[in-house]
């Protein structure tokens, strides 16, 4: 009795061959556009390092790396003063975003009050309100308060945010109601609520905010240039702005205060990226 060994060739063979096909071209695809994405920040870097007769080559590395860029910009423009004034600036604003976001959210959600959702309307409807349209009245109040050429004229106008209200009110919303009340009747006061119940709970949302409005308050370049006049009491977006003149662009040094003013979030980033990815997926931040 013979037996036949031949066996029929199943699709499965098939279908894993083409599931990894697959999956090296989405690897493909991921790590050609990841290239895409650093490659700026390399050449900010290499620009930076080349001497001023070799700034538009487009070698991929210079021949002769020097440091001159970096020497002229902190002995010409006070960068390091402007970076500790961007870090309080962006620390401070952040800072008063998340309590700010945290007294109005819980008002919104927990106070019985009429015209509440008209309130969380108008909130919501002065997120769409660009700075800009509000930059001259705030200017106006700052100089009556004597605020002009100072970090606290920076701080003040962006200490509430209608993101972070919304942000933490939908955060907020999805508390259980159960253990506030318990806590009530326990004989919780509201501000021990909040601080004390609430809050520890909402590491995500607050995380996620935090991270946002330090980047936003980091970058802001339009009311800094508006409300400051001495660049020892300014931020590093208009120490950038100062290697932009009329008779030209210094480059080198305008690359290397990039580089300077990117450092700071780029080391924040790589420090917290798993928190940082963590929060905004939590959040259901997109």
């Amino acid at each position: 009795m013979t037996t036949d060994t031949s066996r029929d060739h199943s699709p499965s063979g098939v279908s894993s061959g083409s599931g990894a096909l697959r999956k090296v071209a989405v690897h493909g695809v991921m790590i050609f556009l990841s290239l895409v994405s650093i490659f700026p920040i390399y050449w900010m870097i290499v620009t930076s390092l080349r001497p001023e007769n070799e700034i538009f080559s487009t070698t991929l590395w210079p021949s002769d790396p020097t440091l001159e860029n970096y020497v002229f910009v902190l002995t010409r423009v006070p960068m390091l003063q402007m970076l500790a004034n961007t870090t309080i600036v962006a620390a401070a604003t952040a800072a008063l975003q998340v309590v700010t976001g945290l007294f109005a959210a819980y008002a919104l959600v927990r106070w019985r009050m009429r015209l509440a959702g008209v309130v969380h309307g108008l909130i919501a409807l002065s997120w769409l309100v660009p700075f800009q349209v509000t930059m001259i009245p705030n200017y106006v109040l700052a100089s009556r308060l004597g605020l002009l050429d100072t970090l606290t004229g920076l701080i003040v106008p962006n200490a509430a945010h209608a993101f972070a209200i919304l942000l933490l009110y939908h955060g907020m919303r999805s508390f259980p109601v159960e253990i506030l009340e318990a806590a009530r009747i326990d004989g919780a006061k509201s501000w021990k609520i909040l601080w004390q119940i609430i809050t520890p709970n909402m590491g995500a949302p607050i995380a996620s905010l935090s991270i946002i409005a330090f980047i936003s308050a980091w970058n802001e370049y339009f009311w800094p240039l508006l409300l400051s006049r001495k660049p020892e009491n300014s931020v590093v977006q208009i120490g950038l702005q100062m290697f932009m003149t009329q008779e030209g662009n210094l480059w080198g040094p305008l690359m290397a205060a990039a580089a300077l003013a990117s450092l700071p979030i780029l080391v924040i980033y790589l420090l917290l990226q798993r928190h940082v990815i963590e929060s905004f997926m939590k959040s259901g931040i997109r």
